[in-house]
């Protein structure tokens, strides 16, 4: 099934890697702004399986989620609220810039800060 790069962006944000994982370039880089910069595909499917399991069991839902889409870039905005499964709570404004040649992830930059649950 061949994904737009809107698609594919809207997957990776929303947290449905197994969606979005085929369509990322073998050098793909993702750069976790104020944390790590992964480098290759199976840096960053290693790191969305560890994302995944994390949030196994956790409730996630989308306040915001607007997107932006260029011909070979998309932007997402997000805010996220995840629910752990004790009753915790906690809520996650993002903004993740993709960058694609011919369909595929070749670069991710993510903003992420911790907001105060409401």
């Amino acid at each position: 099934m061949d994904l737009s790069i809107e698609e594919i962006a809207r997957a990776i944000s929303s947290h449905r890697f197994d969606e979005a994982m085929p369509c990322l370039s073998e050098d793909v880089v993702w750069e976790l702004v104020g944390e790590d910069v992964l480098v290759g595909k199976q840096a960053v499917v290693d790191a969305c399986a560890s994302v995944a399991a994390e949030l196994r069991g956790t409730e996630t839902s989308f306040d915001q989620f607007k997107v932006i889409a260029g011909p070979a870039s998309v932007v997402i905005d997000s805010v996220a609220g995840y629910r752990a499964a004790e009753g915790s709570l906690s809520r996650v404004a993002s903004c993740d810039i993709y960058d694609f040649i011919g369909g595929q992830v070749t670069h991710i930059r993510s903003y992420n800060i911790e907001l105060t649950p409401q």
